[in-house]
């Protein structure tokens, strides 16, 4: 075992006097080490049940031979981070988290681990930082929050920072949005839509590094609790079997979470992680991949924001085995890929049958021939952007518009709640990219003002930042390379005019080479004057089209 090294032999008794200082008895010293790292706070809802889902893993691991430990990471809510300098500190945290994992799990010499997160970075974080130690590991997440319901209609987070613009605009009252506040987010659990949090999970089901529900079974529900205890037992298997992250997490398991986020529909943040991730594992995922497997499949689902249906209605529907049974008979995954059962990928979806042909509709009636996101390239993005296209409507796929420039997010939210946007305008929100903001915001309350006010079927907007899961419209992030690397985002004017083609992956800057030429010869970078982990941050992230990883 690989604990043997800090539990055996006459020069590891100090070692031994400290492990007996927690409790631990000499029967103990002779099972497999099992590190839990639990994301558990009281400040993120979709963490402040994890105890539970922990304790779940613990009774799971015991009875299977093994000694669990809980060691902590941290996370942050994007959520209460939104629209302010807070949402500086959200990706960076993706870092970190993988950091600490690895430094724990080398440190204490764990022999497993069982990765417990919600929400966002944190999920990838862990799984970056398991592929680094590569001892056996699996994940089970905290499961999703159930929608919210005012009168006949289901809402969620999206809902609330859309209904901000409405009351801006007239369209509901003050105690409307009481009523929505009240009830946008009803239990614990990560935001109920296919938001990133949520589509993260789906994509370590669909990698086969996380048992079947992992990415729909409700938060709430006691089958959250069952499937914990089952990854605990399932941690000892895999040790057994000996399989590692890296015999998982291989390039065409890569390929097959693209092909089943474009079924879905999932947040265009897996287009940061899941290559940051495969960087992990030695691994490149060009962006032109994404679009080559867009192509082929068809989007199967329209959950929120895009769609009315929710993270339950997935589950009820059958969930990402359902999903991944009807890709597979399309022959559009790779079905003999070693995963956390001891299974293929093949074997472990096979008979899921899809319950709701409304909410993951047949191949033959899919609600587009091409996935949900979209990689354009262009002059304005060389480099690539990403675009949720399945949350976009069609008028707005093919869009000509006039520019208007915001160098941060809050001048743009100013301008969009003074009405100062118009229909035909494309909101350009650039130095907010990994490097320029630092740390590559969510602009989720400036698209959601724009839906909120009725303007999403009018204004495209476009940032060197990124977008929530929660977002829907014409939102076009992660323009690369960014304006503070001298992008040509940096280099865009006021009533300059842009032309989007979505279904042709294009994006151009009406403007001629030469006149960028000139601008570019007077363009400087921003002094951010930085301090502290920021600094050091900006210092060292790469462009977003690589997953904004660090170098």
């Amino acid at each position: 075992m690989n604990s043997d090294k800090v539990k055996c032999g006459l020069d590891k008794a100090a070692h031994r006097s400290l492990f007996k200082a927690l409790g631990w008895t000499d029967d103990d010293l002779k099972k497999p080490v099992i590190g839990i790292v639990s994301a558990k706070s009281e400040i993120v809802p979709g963490h402040m049940h994890l105890d539970g889902i922990v304790n779940a893993v613990k009774e799971g691991v015991l009875s299977a031979g093994g000694k669990p430990v809980v060691i902590p990471a941290i996370g942050v809510c994007d959520g209460i981070a939104m629209g302010h300098e807070g949402m500086k500190y959200s990706l960076v945290t993706r870092e970190l988290i993988a950091d600490s994992v690895e430094c724990m799990a080398k440190a204490h010499a764990f022999d497993g681990l069982v990765l417990v997160p919600s929400c966002d970075k944190i999920v990838p974080g862990m799984v970056m930082g398991a592929l680094r130690v590569n001892i056996p590991s699996i994940a089970v997440c905290g499961g999703a929050m159930l929608n919210g319901v005012v009168g006949n209609k289901k809402i969620s987070l999206s809902n609330m920072f859309e209904a901000a613009g409405a009351v801006t605009c007239g369209k509901i009252t003050q105690n409307e949005l009481n009523e929505y506040e009240n009830n946008a987010c009803p239990t614990c659990g990560s935001c109920s839509g296919m938001f990133t949090a949520n589509s993260m999970a789906c994509v370590l089901e669909a990698m086969g590094f996380a048992l079947k529900g992992n990415g729909t079974v409700p938060a709430v529900y006691s089958e959250r609790l069952r499937l914990a205890n089952k990854t605990g037992v399932q941690i000892m298997k895999l040790l057994e079997l000996n399989i590692h992250p890296s015999d998982i997490l291989t390039k065409e398991a890569f390929e097959n979470a693209i092909t089943v986020d474009m079924a879905l529909g999932c947040s265009t943040n897996t287009v940061l992680h899941l290559p940051a991730i495969a960087n992990e594992a030695g691994i490149k995922i060009d962006l032109d991949v994404i679009n080559q497997i867009s192509e082929r499949t068809p989007n199967l689902c329209k959950l929120a924001p895009a769609g009315e249906h929710f993270m339950s209605d997935l589950y009820f529907a059958g969930g990402v085995y359902a999903v991944m049974n009807r890709l597979k008979s399309a022959k559009l995954l790779h079905e003999n890929l070693i995963t956390i059962t001891g299974k293929t990928i093949g074997e472990n979806v096979e008979n899921e049958a899809v319950k709701n042909d409304d909410v993951i509709r047949p191949l033959d009636n899919p609600y587009s021939k091409t996935g949900g996101l979209a990689i354009l390239k262009g002059n304005l993005a060389p480099d690539g952007c990403v675009v949720k296209r399945s949350a976009v409507a069609p008028e707005m796929q093919v869009n000509k518009g006039i520019a208007r420039v915001f160098d941060s997010e809050e001048e743009a939210i100013s301008a969009i709640l003074g009405g100062k946007i118009k229909g035909g305008d494309i909101v350009v929100i650039r130095y907010e990219g990994p490097k320029g903001g630092p740390g590559m915001r969510e602009m989720l309350m400036p698209t959601a003002s724009i839906a909120g006010m009725g303007l999403d079927k009018e204004v495209a907007l476009l940032t060197d930042g990124r977008f929530s899961g929660a977002t829907r419209g014409a939102s076009i992030g992660h323009c690369s390379p960014e304006a503070q690397e001298g992008g040509p985002i940096a280099l865009v004017k006021d009533g300059d005019i842009i032309s989007i083609d979505m279904n042709k992956y294009k994006i151009e800057l009406e403007v001629s080479s030469e006149e960028l030429a000139k601008r570019k010869a007077q363009w400087k970078p921003k002094d951010r004057k930085l301090t502290g982990y920021l600094k050091r941050y900006a210092n060292s992230v790469k462009s977003a089209s690589t997953g904004a990883i660090l170098d």
